[in-house]
């Protein structure tokens, strides 16, 4: 089943490839379209909806990595792994739709190319690199620092320029910020008040608006990294 489309960040080459689907799918609301730890067989493009891609811990905590949409490819992809499992999960944030591509049928089409094969590669390589500097804000800069960088992450995925600062044009509760952090929804409530407070951020229906985006970039050394990696999606 081919489906015309014309993937995010993908050649015209590439995107054709990917989209011939083995079958189109449903996807509902707070289901998993994958789990961690199961084998790797298929991948997924995002027709509509939105997908959290992220890890849950041994304790039950959950770290979000970003949040996927229309014409995203999620999933992973071992070409060196016969029975590779996955290590993040896929929860759907909203009801929609995916294509589904078979492993197997993928890796035949990109072994006959080894240009399409590079391309693939460095894309999957793109989205670990996303997720190694969100764990290395974690780290570095405790929840006070994931929040701030995950405020900048968003705007600069989600942000709408209004005269009085930057609309992230997306609603997200206090619990899905909280999971960003990898932290709880109370520690989330706390500093987002003390920015509402300081007047660096306000909210209103869900949706945050960042008045002052240079004292968060300067509260976490931000580095300027380039946008292509400090974004949500």
């Amino acid at each position: 089943m081919r489906e015309n489309i014309q993937l995010k960040g993908i050649s015209t080459e590439l995107s054709s490839i990917l989209s011939v689907v083995d079958h189109r799918m449903p996807i509902k609301k707070n289901t998993f379209l994958f789990q961690q730890g199961e084998e790797v067989s298929e991948l997924y493009i995002i027709y509509s909806g939105r997908i959290q891609i992220g890890k849950i811990s041994p304790d039950g905590r959950e770290l979000t990595l970003r949040i996927c949409a229309k014409n995203d490819i999620v999933g992973e992809l071992a070409m060196e792994e016969e029975h590779a499992k996955y290590i993040l999960n896929a929860k759907v944030m909203e009801d929609g739709e995916v294509g589904v591509i078979k492993k197997q049928t993928l890796e035949e089409k990109l072994l006959a190319d080894p240009k399409l094969t590079m391309e693939f590669l460095k894309i999957m390589n793109l989205n670990y690199r996303r997720d190694q500097t969100k764990f290395r804000d974690l780290v570095l800069h405790g929840k006070k620092g994931a929040l701030y960088s995950t405020l900048i992450r968003l705007t600069n995925s989600y942000g709408i320029k209004k005269n009085d600062g930057i609309l992230i044009n997306i609603s997200l509760t206090n619990q899905e910020l909280a999971n960003f952090c990898g932290t709880s929804r109370e520690s989330v409530n706390r500093l987002l008040n003390e920015l509402r407070r300081n007047k660096i951020i306000n909210i209103e229906k869900g949706k945050i608006t960042i008045f002052d985006l240079d004292y968060l970039k300067k509260e976490i050394n931000c580095e300027n990294c380039p946008i292509i990696l400090c974004t949500i999606d």
